[in-house]
């Protein structure tokens, strides 16, 4: 559909018909302002208001571009409407007009999705913005917390902070990030707790009718599915009901930086080992790439060990363990800021399933010190992660597994995107035979569960025979 042919009026009787009569009575007034006004992008709009920006309002640039977090799409194509939710009825009503209209949604948590699809569309699209909705309702007594999803993990890691030195959540590794954790939510205590869908008990959402669920009236199928399958894809996640888990009052934290000539190599062959297989409070993160000598310009792969022995509280060790904080400097009211440097940037996934040999790896450094810009990332499984099930929710990357691995470019110049992307590319072919690319199955962020066959071998596993299975858990009562 054409913006310039939108239905306000459409829009209102679909919501109206499809409420119950309470919410009806609370939004009608509430809801017909909203549309009326700011819904028509090619009509004047008016004054600001709290929950509505469009093109002629003063405050659209500043919210649209406020969770973009990548440069790369800090140009691209911009909705017609942003919408901030500041109640669950609000997004109702969007998911209902939306739908009755044939337009096309985006929802935005924390804007952290590396490809821009909470933002970005090649269709006439707007944007349902969920940074509004932020609280964090913690309950001591039964160690869970219900968490709206525009808050971020570092305010989440606060809050919990604040009723308690010796309790924690298995949040992802930066604090910026929004609570989306549809994904799978990858961190520090994967491997003790396993990731944070693992720790979801209920939530909330909006489904495709405008009806708000809990895990009891949206079922267990869809419960599992917005457990690990990623964003948009089932309905729009309102809120998550999370487990509060132990930790220590004090962990320890270290960086250990390595260059080939320190026996890097050696030491990250050792690493792929045991990584995977050491007690499940220690987590060791990998970081591979190019360290460059300023006196000599001279070039040399470096490998650096990130790990919870540096005592410190657990809120700090997340900031330490994502930015460039020591001990003397991470505060832990830092977790509230959702600001962040920003630069153009490039991410892509691998899984390894065998240990790379050190000739692999002294190829592996050849290519990062021939391309200098890429970075690998390796997080280890193993631990809680091998002992979940596949089939316990959308997210199947489990036993199996050693690491994720992820690679990484950043740049700052404009207009060198082909370029620098086609690095990882690069790096990617080159590693394709030391980290083979077995047939797996991958949800996409759509309605549709897509089928990748990386390989010719045709040979059909328990794997495979479970995600084939499941596709009727997915698409049973659509999105």
């Amino acid at each position: 559909m054409h913006w310039k042919n939108f239905s306000t009026a459409a829009c209102r009787n679909a919501f109206l018909a499809s409420t119950s009569p309470t919410l009806r009575l609370m939004d009608f007034f509430r809801f017909s302002h909203l549309w009326l006004i700011y819904s028509l992008p090619f009509e004047p709009f008016s004054a600001l208001s709290s929950n509505r920006c469009g093109y002629r309002n003063g405050f659209y640039s500043s919210v649209q571009q406020r969770y973009i977090r990548n440069l790369r799409f800090k140009m691209s194509s911009k909705p017609y409407l942003i919408f901030t939710a500041l109640h669950e009825s609000h997004i109702q009503a969007a998911v209902v007009c939306a739908h009755s209209q044939n337009l096309q949604k985006k929802i935005r948590s924390g804007g952290h999705d590396y490809e821009g699809l909470s933002y970005v569309a090649k269709v006439p699209f707007f944007i349902l913005d969920m940074f509004m909705l932020r609280s964090i309702h913690i309950d001591m007594e039964t160690k869970t917390a219900w968490v709206q999803t525009g808050a971020t993990l570092g305010e989440v890691v606060y809050r919990i902070y604040e009723k308690s030195k010796t309790h924690g959540f298995p949040v992802g590794v930066c604090p910026t990030v929004g609570v989306g954790f549809s994904g799978g939510g990858y961190g520090n205590m994967m491997r003790k707790y396993g990731l944070s869908v693992d720790n979801i008990i209920d939530a909330q959402i909006v489904n495709v009718k405008g009806k708000l669920l809990d895990r009891k009236s949206m079922g267990e199928n869809q419960f599992w599915a917005i457990r690990g399958g990623g964003g948009a894809s089932i309905g729009v996640v309102v809120s998550y009901k999370i487990k509060i888990v132990r930790v220590p009052k004090t962990v320890t934290i270290f960086r250990v930086a390595k260059t080939l000539d320190q026996n890097a190599i050696d030491i990250v062959y050792q690493w792929q080992h045991v990584a995977d297989k050491q007690d499940n409070n220690l987590f060791i993160r990998l970081i591979l790439n190019v360290q460059v000598n300023e006196t000599d310009s001279q070039k040399t792969g470096r490998a650096t060990f990130h790990a919870l022995c540096n005592e410190t509280s657990w809120a700090q060790s997340v900031l330490i363990f994502w930015t460039k904080s020591t001990l003397g400097t991470a505060n832990v009211h830092d977790l509230l800021n959702r600001t962040q440097d920003l630069v153009y940037f490039k991410r892509k996934s691998d899984n390894l399933k065998k240990p790379i040999s050190k000739d692999g790896l002294e190829v592996i450094w050849k290519r990062l010190i021939e391309l200098q810009n890429v970075a690998l990332t390796f997080n280890p499984y193993g631990g809680r992660m091998a002992e979940i099930l596949a089939e316990e929710s959308r997210f199947p990357h489990r036993a199996g597994n050693l690491a994720k691995i992820q690679y990484a470019v950043d740049w700052h110049e404009a207009g060198k995107e082909d370029y620098y992307i086609n690095l990882t590319r690069k790096l990617y072919s080159y590693t394709t035979h030391m980290c083979p690319r077995i047939q797996e199955w991958h949800f996409s962020t759509t309605k549709i569960l897509t089928w990748v066959s990386i390989t010719t071998e045709r040979t059909v596993t328990r794997k495979e025979k479970f995600m084939e299975s499941s596709i009727s858990r997915v698409i049973s009562r659509g999105w």
